[in-house]
């Protein structure tokens, strides 16, 4: 799969919380995201639409609507490397929650199938 496939795939599963998400389709979304904020700020601020940190309009249409698909893709990625989802709760405990969660998202995914589904890099699921 090419980058984009992998950055779009979050997207298409824009709510789906069940199932697994490798560190390519989780990072890619991640790269995608953040250039989607960069380019909101960027527009905000030419039409003087920049309030208090730079986000303005724009840029709050584009948080808004990449929340649901960033948590299920943060949410999948915990499944893979075979932790609840609810871990994304400890991002709540300041600094030493969000080191935590970068660790989990960095390590690899649980080989074969785990308890929250197949393994997204088999050859039945690379095409899918």
């Amino acid at each position: 799969m090419s980058p984009i496939d992998w950055a779009m795939r979050p997207l298409k599963k824009y709510a789906d919380f069940s199932g697994r998400a490798p560190r390519a389709e989780y990072w890619w979304f991640y790269l995608l995201t953040v250039v989607a904020y960069i380019v909101a700020m960027i527009l905000d601020s030419i039409v003087g639409a920049g309030g208090a940190g730079g986000f303005g309009l724009l840029s709050i249409v584009v948080m808004l609507g990449l929340l649901l698909p960033s948590l299920a893709a943060g949410v999948r990625r915990l499944h893979d490397t075979d932790r609840s989802g609810w871990w994304l709760l400890i991002a709540l405990v300041p600094l030493v929650g969000a080191i935590v969660l970068l660790v989990f998202w960095v390590l690899e995914g649980t080989r074969g199938d785990n308890r929250f589904g197949p393994d997204p890099y088999s050859a039945e699921l690379a095409y899918a």
